[in-house]
């Protein structure tokens, strides 16, 4: 309990302070190939051993500078209630550029007396730094603009994440705040004279929440589950509808799933001289197996709409190995913590 507290302590710490960040991983379907820990950081060492996902996703092949990022985590426990873990991406899209690591710790707390009755409460904190790049060496005006130099801007920002999880049998749920401090993305004002009354974006906090439930359908077992995120500063809100199945077959686990987003406010645009809206929906299925100690999955994302950039879609692939395991060491329907 006294490292609990201190962690703590130096969470609240940190708040105070104000740093330089920005907004780190993109939020995609990449936490349905069993990879919580890429969005929540209290589930770092959520089960026992040690889990590695490495993902690649690409969007609009035939688009050229499309969105593209990489990410490879890891996580293990640390003894009984400890644990830590590691988050390297890299993330393109058109002439901006990220990479960055996060840091993480996490602490387990068993709230039950019973080993293999599994209740338990996590938190987890990550520290992030994050090299962010802005390519203007294409940019090509007429007329000379000072906002722009011509040449390739960098900045470095750090930033942290605090998450909490609850696990009880089959139900779960997580809530995490991203880029807790507040931040000021010098890299858009760099060798700019701005009014220095003019007001600067420093809030790139977001808010995530995530539900779910696993029911046990004998062959089969069927988790539906929901992610809710909202952007602090614009007050733009998503939710994430999820359906996924397991079942065992000779070479492991078989599984899929289907995803549904939908944002809560929309974009107007004119159409035949009449003005609508539309709100941002994906659909994404999912299929994954789990051979021996090796986990891949594949998810495709299309948006729904009249309005597209491209009539493609996203693609991404997950590759995961896991090591060190306890073999189902909860009685209990629950993939993200039991083996």
């Amino acid at each position: 309990m006294r490292l609990t507290f201190g962690v703590f302590l130096f969470c609240f710490f940190l708040i105070g302070q104000r740093s330089r960040a920005q907004e780190g991983i993109p939020i995609y379907f990449d936490y349905l190939s069993d990879n919580y820990y890429l969005i929540h950081p209290s589930m770092a060492g959520a089960s026992y051993g040690t889990k590695v996902r490495l993902t690649a996703r690409k969007q609009w092949f035939d688009v050229e500078k499309a969105p593209s990022m990489q990410t490879l985590n890891a996580h293990t426990r640390l003894g009984e209630q400890s644990a830590i873990g590691g988050i390297f991406f890299n993330d393109r899209n058109g002439y901006h550029s990220q990479a960055g690591l996060k840091l993480t710790y996490a602490h387990h707390l068993p709230l039950s007396g019973e080993e293999r009755y599994l209740n338990q409460f996590s938190f987890g904190m990550s520290g992030t730094f994050i090299q962010s790049t802005l390519d203007e060496t294409d940019f090509v005006s007429v007329i000379p603009d000072p906002a722009i130099n011509g040449g390739r801007n960098s900045a470095s920002y750090y930033n942290i994440d605090l998450g909490f999880s609850y696990h009880y049998l089959e139900f779960y749920a997580h809530a995490t705040i991203l880029n807790l401090l507040s931040s000021k993305r010098n890299i858009y004002y760099k060798d700019r004279n701005d009014d220095p009354n003019l007001a600067v974006i420093d809030n790139l906090r977001r808010y995530l929440v995530s539900v779910g439930y696993v029911f046990d359908q004998q062959t089969w077992q069927i988790e539906p589950s929901i992610l809710f995120q909202m952007t602090d500063f614009t007050k733009e809100k998503s939710l994430d509808f999820n359906a996924k199945a397991y079942t065992d077959v000779s070479f492991g686990k078989f599984w899929g799933g289907v995803s549904y987003r939908r944002s809560f406010g929309g974009a107007q645009y004119n159409s035949n001289g009449t003005v609508q809206s539309q709100k941002l929906q994906l659909i994404t299925p999912i299929l994954g197996i789990n051979f021996k100690n090796w986990m891949f999955a594949y998810t495709y994302s299309y948006q729904i709409g009249d309005v597209r950039f491209d009539n493609g879609g996203f693609h991404q692939l997950t590759i995961g190995y896991d090591f060190g395991q306890r073999e189902k060491r909860y009685d209990c329907n629950c993939p993200a913590v039991n083996f």
